[in-house]
C-alpha cells in the first residue's frame, strides 16, 4: 500500500493538482482506503468516490479498465464493430467518456461517443442498434455526488455477463494505471451521437406502449408530476410522456436540469422518499394523483401516489412491479397488445406477489439473481427456445425492463407504462391504490423490508467475506422466532434440508437463502456496488400491516445476528 502511494504521488503523469490532493493527506487510514487495492471491476463495472488513488475512480483507473476491455475485444474478434460509449450527468462523466474513447480508439476500436449526457439505457439501445461489440456508460447510477462509475456492456446491449467482466478485469491486473494517454495520432474512427439519435430511442420507447391511447382518454383531469432529480431523465421523459398524449404533466422546476452536484436532495435516489420533497409539493398544488421520478441516469423510476386522505405515499419497488405486470397482463389482452405465452422475469429477493399473479393470469415466472445482466440472459434463453416471451422483468430496486429496445432496465419507458396504467385505473373510476388494494384482496398481502449492513473500507471488506463464511457454516436455525426449514446456497448452488443436500436451478452467486417453515423467505447477499450487506426480509399476513411488521422484524433479526458475527 505504501508503495502504492509513494508511486503515485512521484508519478510525471499526475498534474500538479493531483499531486497535491495526495501530499495534503494526513490520514493513514485514508490513504490506506485510497491504496490498499484496485478498484475492482466487477460484474457492474467499476464504482467508487472520485479522487487519487488506486482505490478511487479517475482517469488513471478509467483508462487501464478501458484498455483492459479494448484488448478483451481483439481478443474475441470483435474489435471492428466498435464500442458505443455514453455519460451521465456527474461531476468528470464526460471528461471520464472521452478518456476511455481515446483509450479505444488508439487501440484501433471504433467509437460512437454520445455529445450529451443521457440514460444509461439509451446506451444499451445504441449497442443493440448499432450491432456494437460493446458499450461504456460512465455512471454511478442513484450512489451520492462523490462517486462515479463505468458499467461495461457486451454485444446486445446487456451489462458484462461474470465470465467477460472476470477477463476484463484478469486484462487489468496487467496493465500500469500511470501509464501517459496515447497519442491522439493513428486514431481508429469516432462518430458523435448527437440530440438527433434521441428521435430513434424514443420512437422504440414509445412501440412499448400497452393502451397508446390510454393518456390521452384520460383528458385534462388526470395529471402527473415528474422529476429527474437533477439527471438526464428530463431531456427524453417528459417529451415521451407528452408525444404518449398525457396532457397534463408538471415537471419540477427545480430538478430539472442536470447538475452532478444534486443540490436540492440528500441522495438522488428515488427509492428515497425524502427526495420527492418538492415533487409532492407541486403535486399538491396542482392536485396530481400520481409522481414519477427517475434516478441520475435514468434506469430506475420511483411511484408516489395520492392516497384518500390527500397524502402521498410512495409504493415500493415490489409493489410497483406487481401493479404493471396486472396491468400489462389485462390490459394487454385487451388491447391485442399481449404476445402468446407471456413470462414474467424477476429475481430471487423481488416478492412473490408478482408470481402469483403471473400463474393466475397464465403466464410464466423465471427467477434470476439481482442484476439486469442475468435477466437479460434469460431473456436471451428464451428468445432462442422460442415457448415463451417476455413481458416484464424487474426487481426490487425500482428497475424494469420492458420491450426489445434495451436489455437494461429503463426508467424512461416504465415511466410511460407507469403514467399509462395510472390513467388506465383512472377511466375506471379507480387510484393506484384502489388497484393495488384489489391485487391484495385477490392474491393475499405480501411484505417486505430490505436492510443496509453499511461495512466500509478494508476491514468492512474482510469481515463482509467472514460474515457470509460464519452464515455458511452455521446457518441460523430460526430468526425473529420463525423457524428455519431449510437454506441454499447459491455459490456452489445447493439446497440444504434436514441435512440432506440437492442442486439448486441456478448457482454462481454470493448468495444465501433461507426458507421458513412458514413458507416465506429471507435473503442475505453482498451488495455488488457498495460496501454493504443486503437483507431481504418477504413476508406474508393477515393484513399489509402485519406482513409489513414481520417483514421489518425479521429483517432486524438478522442484521443483529449479522453485526454479531
Amino acid at each position: 500500500m505504501e508503495n502504492s502511494y509513494l508511486n503515485w504521488k512521484k508519478s510525471p503523469v499526475l498534474t500538479s493538482e493531483q499531486r497535491k490532493e495526495l501530499e495534503d493527506l494526513t490520514d493513514p487510514a485514508e490513504i490506506n482506503d485510497r491504496f490498499y487495492r484496485t478498484l475492482e471491476f466487477g460484474t457492474a463495472g467499476l464504482r467508487g468516490v472520485m479522487g487519487m488513488g488506486l482505490n478511487r475512480m479517475n482517469e488513471y483507473i478509467i483508462r487501464q479498465a478501458t484498455a483492459a476491455l479494448a484488448i478483451v475485444l481483439q481478443k474475441a474478434g470483435l474489435a471492428k464493430k466498435g464500442v458505443c460509449i455514453c455519460f451521465d450527468c456527474r461531476n468528470q462523466s464526460q471528461f471520464f467518456a472521452q478518456q476511455a474513447a481515446l483509450v479505444l480508439r488508439s487501440r484501433g476500436v471504433p467509437v460512437r461517443l454520445f455529445t450529451q449526457c443521457r440514460p444509461t439505457p439509451q446506451l444499451s439501445y445504441a449497442v443493440r442498434h448499432y450491432d456494437a461489440a460493446a458499450g461504456i456508460n460512465v455512471t454511478a447510477s442513484h450512489n451520492p455526488k462523490e462517486y462515479n462509475g463505468y458499467k461495461a456492456y457486451w454485444q446486445g446491449g446487456a451489462q458484462l455477463p461474470p465470465d467477460k467482466a472476470a477477463l476484463v478485469a484478469a486484462e487489468m491486473e496487467k496493465l500500469d494505471p500511470l501509464t501517459p494517454p496515447p497519442p491522439e495520432i493513428n486514431l481508429a474512427p469516432l462518430t458523435l451521437l448527437g440530440p438527433e439519435f434521441d428521435r430513434l430511442y424514443i420512437d422504440a420507447v414509445k412501440a412499448c406502449s400497452i393502451s397508446p391511447q390510454a393518456l390521452e382518454q384520460a383528458g385534462e383531469d388526470f395529471s402527473v408530476v415528474y422529476t429527474p432529480f437533477h439527471g438526464v431523465g428530463g431531456f427524453i421523459t417528459p417529451q415521451v410522456l407528452r408525444e404518449a398524449g398525457l396532457k397534463n404533466l408538471h415537471c419540477v422546476p427545480e430538478q430539472m436540469e442536470p447538475d452532478g452536484n444534486f443540490p436540492t436532495v440528500k441522495s438522488p435516489n428515488p427509492e428515497e422518499p425524502a427526495g420527492f420533497a418538492l415533487a409532492i409539493q407541486l403535486a399538491q398544488k396542482v392536485k396530481a394523483p400520481v409522481i414519477v421520478g427517475t434516478d441520475p441516469d435514468a434506469d430506475r423510476v420511483g411511484l408516489v401516489v395520492r392516497d384518500k386522505t390527500g397524502q402521498y405515499v410512495p409504493v415500493t419497488g415490489n409493489r410497483t412491479g406487481a401493479l404493471l405486470l396486472h396491468y400489462i397482463l389485462t390490459a394487454g389482452r385487451q388491447t391485442g397488445r399481449l404476445p402468446q405465452h407471456p413470462a414474467l422475469i424477476k429475481t430471487i429477493v423481488t416478492s412473490a406477489l408478482p408470481q402469483k399473479i403471473a400463474e393466475a393470469q397464465g403466464a410464466a415466472c423465471f427467477n434470476t439473481f439481482t442484476g439486469f445482466k442475468y435477466m437479460a440472459e434469460k431473456v436471451t434463453q428464451l428468445e432462442k427456445e422460442r415457448k415463451h416471451h417476455y413481458v416484464l422483468s424487474f426487481e426490487e430496486s425500482y428497475g424494469y425492463m420492458v420491450g426489445d429496445h434495451a436489455r437494461d432496465k429503463d426508467g424512461v419507458a416504465a415511466s410511460l407504462l407507469l403514467c399509462e396504467m395510472a390513467a388506465w385505473y383512472h377511466q375506471r373510476g379507480m387510484t393506484v391504490l384502489d388497484g393495488l388494494e384489489a391485487l391484495w384482496s385477490e392474491y393475499g398481502f405480501y411484505g417486505e423490508y430490505t436492510r443496509n449492513v453499511m461495512l466500509p473500507g478494508q476491514d468492512g471488506l474482510v469481515r463482509m467475506g467472514r460474515v457470509m463464511t460464519a452464515l455458511r457454516e452455521n446457518p441460523p436455525s430460526a430468526l425473529d422466532g420463525i423457524p428455519v426449514s431449510a437454506w441454499r446456497d447459491y455459490q456452489p448452488g445447493l439446497r440444504f434440508e434436514k441435512g440432506e443436500a440437492a442442486p439448486t436451478q441456478i448457482s454462481g452467486s454470493n448468495v444465501l437463502y433461507y426458507e421458513f417453515a412458514t413458507g416465506e423467505t429471507l435473503v442475505v447477499r453482498p451488495s455488488g456496488t457498495e460496501p454493504k450487506i443486503k437483507i431481504y426480509a418477504l413476508m406474508t399476513g393477515a393484513s399489509r400491516e402485519e406482513a409489513d411488521h414481520r417483514a421489518e422484524r425479521c429483517s432486524l433479526a438478522a442484521q443483529e445476528l449479522i453485526l454479531s458475527l
